[in-house]
């Protein structure tokens, strides 16, 4: 087994030991605040002996879903938070990735044992009150500061007016390609500024032997996401104007999305990675590339504190022949706190996160994964400075950010994202023409609009 599947397996294996853990620990939810009477023994009040008992810490539970190196570098920052006060200690609960975290938070929901903070958001279930609002909760910590942070990630977080989630990093999805491969090939990184050069290039560099492709020329990430972003970059969009027609089925989708079809199912210069456990199919697409079986892959800003870059170099998205640069979506990756939290639940949470957040914390998890610092400040850091001149892989997501695509908010709930994540399947996994899929993903998604239009 090689070191990187040893990696992602044994993530796995990690996560589920946790997860079991937290489930079955006896330790309740994070909804249960410490009581300080417990403290002191039988007899032993304030009244009896004039002494003043000594108050107990908030416990909360924070729960994520990240794996590798950024599971460890969330349990580095969180040993950092609970050794330097006294008043807030922070139990990591980990899942296997971010939709799991969600079907556990609804289901705390629903019972209304909740945990004080999670690194996820939903709008839909902000307006229904299921999280809490964060503007006082904002103005009440001094350490916060809201001008400094990057105006673009905290309005994602903004639902009808309010803030409800807050940024905890910001991610971009970037191209990553092996330098031997680019070499011995004779292909230079910034040549490649348009899907069609990609492309070329991806078929040059792949290897069949016997009619069977043995080393692919690139490898998309599994879902719509990496598809999206190349649409975005043609000019297509997903709701018109007016916010009232779905326009998933127009030129610019059926065009890109076919394409990538036929470069995975009928050219075979790309491959996708579907399915498994959590993160499974992700750690599949850098392995391959890792242990020589791809030239290269679209992948989170994030992978960067998991590729050894004696190995990879990074490269922003392209743009297309005629256009222009790419517009990839970069987005904040938020969290929240329960509307079910007690208050001080609440409070202890937003300590937690004002800590996260700040100048010297938010540059270091930049440095150590690859995501983006969501504090303007920290960006003028001198070490964050001296690092990204050592490390230049560490300003491809920075320099994309400028200009990206604003992350779509479904006002269906998500049944619009829904509808293009089966799409996505048919077109990366069953070949299905891209003109069917969309199709039917859009007559899916105009229905679910014109539901709640009327």
């Amino acid at each position: 087994m090689s070191n990187w599947k040893k990696s992602w397996f044994g993530l796995f294996m990690t996560c589920t030991f946790l997860l079991i853990s937290a489930c079955g620990g006896g330790s309740g939810a994070a909804g249960n605040t410490a009581d300080p009477a417990q403290a002191a023994p039988a007899g032993n009040t304030a009244n009896a002996d004039n002494t003043t008992k000594t108050a107990e810490p908030v416990t909360i539970e924070f729960w994520y879903g990240l794996g590798g190196k950024l599971g460890e570098n969330m349990q580095a920052l969180i040993d950092k938070f609970n050794s330097s006060q006294q008043e807030v200690v922070v139990k990591p609960v980990v899942q296997a990735d971010y939709s799991e975290t969600e079907q556990k938070l609804q289901a705390a929901i629903a019972s209304g044992t909740v945990p004080a903070a999670v690194l996820s958001s939903n709008v839909d279930w902000a307006r229904k009150g299921y999280y809490a609002p964060l503007d006082e909760l904002i103005a009440a910590s001094p350490d916060f500061h809201p001008e400094d942070v990057v105006q673009t990630f905290l309005e994602q977080g903004k639902v009808d007016g309010q803030q409800f989630f807050l940024p905890m990093y910001g991610t971009t999805q970037v191209m990553y390609y092996r330098k031997d491969a680019f070499e011995k090939n004779g292909i230079k990184a910034e040549d490649l500024t348009t899907w069609e050069a990609l492309a070329d290039a991806a078929s040059k560099m792949t290897v069949k032997e016997s009619g069977k492709t043995v080393f692919y020329g690139w490898e998309p990430m599994w879902g719509a996401e990496n598809m999206m972003d190349a649409v975005f970059g043609k000019g297509g969009k997903i709701l018109s104007e007016d916010g009232n027609t779905v326009l998933i089925d127009s030129p610019e989708w059926v065009e890109t999305w076919e394409l990538f079809r036929k470069w995975i199912h009928e050219d075979k210069i790309m491959r996708i990675h579907s399915g498994g456990q959590g993160w499974e199919y992700w750690y599949k697409t850098i392995d391959d590339v890792m242990k020589g079986q791809a030239a290269g892959y679209t992948g989170s800003s994030g992978d960067q504190g998991d590729l050894d870059f004696n190995i990879v170099a990074a490269m922003e998205q392209p743009g297309w022949e005629g256009i222009g640069p790419g517009k990839p979506v970069a987005q904040a990756i938020m969290a929240g706190i329960p509307a079910a939290a007690s208050p001080e639940q609440q409070q202890a949470a937003m300590k937690w996160y004002s800590f996260f957040m700040s100048p010297e914390n938010t540059a270091f998890w930049s440095m150590n994964t690859g995501y983006i610092a969501v504090r303007q400040s920290a960006l003028d850091d001198p070490e964050f400075v001296a690092y990204s001149e050592q490390n230049p892989q560490a300003t491809v997501p920075l320099k994309q950010a400028t200009h990206a695509s604003k992350p779509f908010q479904d006002p269906t709930g998500g049944k619009i994202t829904d509808a293009l994540k089966i799409a996505a399947d048919k077109v990366q996994i069953n070949n299905t023409p891209a003109a069917e899929a969309l199709k039917e993903a859009k007559e899916t998604a105009q229905r679910e609009l014109d539901r709640i239009r009327k």
